[in-house]
């Protein structure tokens, strides 16, 4: 059984685990300095413009990207 999770991944290819959580948002809000709340970015479309556009500056400039990976379920627990 295997679960997935989203990291950052940087330009060398390396995962960057302590970015690791369970949403795509989530690794996002780790990344952007700026303080976002996560639950204006699921009710309000202009509030989550802003964050998407101050996360890619980050994603950008750092050269990362966020990506989704498969993770063993049984090493979880």
């Amino acid at each position: 059984m295997s679960a997935a999770c989203w990291t950052i991944e940087d330009s060398n290819g390396h995962l960057l685990s302590h970015f690791e959580c369970a949403s795509r948002i989530g690794v996002g809000l780790k990344v952007v300095p700026a303080r976002f709340d996560a639950f204006r970015l699921q009710v309000s479309s202009s509030y989550r413009e802003v964050f998407d556009r101050a996360l890619r500056q980050v994603l950008e400039r750092e050269g990362w990207s966020i990506v989704q990976v498969k993770v063993n379920a049984r090493l979880q627990r």
